[in-house]
């Protein structure tokens, strides 16, 4: 059994999804449940975590419904706003779904590089625990020491970082990034998604070995108890297909043992999020 833990839907609008630039043309159309299916039964996979693209509880309601029609959407990481003030009448509305299984900002696009340690953003922050929702960290290496002043003020609440916090693959610039992980990675209540790699490299000119330091790093500090794969699919279309995608990590976990890999294939991803059958 595997899941992917970090995977999108969208109904494309040049508007809305205006963050899928020209360059991108391969994602500027429909993704939806019946495209995904498919490539989980070719790779195996018996299920998945769909994550927001779009910041709005529209986004939230219209992932719930897709889980609600599909039984392989195992979860539903949504959207609220952790800044307003009806932060818990919105967090206590949402307790109702079963699927719904955490939350997520894009931080990575604020401007203000402070933005996670707002009074009104760590308020929201502070509401999750008591319903057991996640929060998934969507930053850059930039934002990492304020991600770890952020984890080390709730140290009951479950957080992961996407996609390794993208690191420079393209640059291979990982000085900053790895000092900043290091030392988000002592917090025991942090999870690492393997995820997005290949969209933070050369899209066209990549290679395996690309990825293996950076890799080695947050396999030595999170240990694989803390570690879960993603494909973000279709985000990861722009550099390699849904299965070159696994195969790089694949590879790459395949020197260890079964019982490991089967906690970054699946069972630490149904911990963290509570993933029912």
């Amino acid at each position: 059994m595997k899941i992917d833990s970090h995977q999108h839907f969208w109904k494309y609008h040049p508007i809305k999804d205006a963050w899928i630039t020209d360059d991108m043309k391969v994602i500027q159309q429909d993704f939806m449940p019946s495209d995904l299916e498919p490539l989980l039964i070719k790779n195996q996979f018996e299920g998945c975590v769909a994550v927001q693209a779009d910041q709005s509880e529209e986004e939230t309601g219209f992932l719930l419904d897709l889980a609600k029609e599909n039984v392989f959407i195992k979860g539903v990481v949504g959207w609220v706003d952790l800044c307003a003030e009806n932060i818990d009448e919105r967090l206590e509305y949402y307790t109702q779904y079963e699927k719904l299984k955490g939350f997520r900002h894009i931080v990575q696009a604020e401007a203000d590089l402070d933005f996670m340690l707002q009074e009104k953003f760590q308020n929201g922050i502070s509401k999750l625990v008591k319903h057991n929702f996640t929060y998934d960290i969507l930053i850059f290496p930039k934002h990492l020491e304020n991600a770890a002043k952020l984890v080390e003020k709730f140290p009951k609440q479950k957080f992961v970082i996407d996609h390794l916090a993208k690191p420079d693959f393209k640059n291979k610039e990982f000085n900053e990034w790895e000092k900043g992980i290091r030392a988000i990675a002592k917090f025991p209540n942090v999870m690492c998604k393997v995820s997005g790699l290949v969209t933070e490299a050369d899209w066209s000119n990549w290679t395996r070995e690309d990825f293996t330091y950076c890799l080695d790093v947050v396999t030595e500090v999170f240990g694989i108890d803390c570690l879960m794969f993603g494909s973000d699919w279709p985000v990861s279309l722009l550099a390699a297909s849904y299965s070159s995608s696994c195969d790089i990590v694949e590879d790459y976990f395949s020197k260890f043992s079964r019982a490991d890999q089967d906690k970054f294939w699946s069972s630490n991803a149904i911990q963290f999020y509570h993933l029912q059958g």
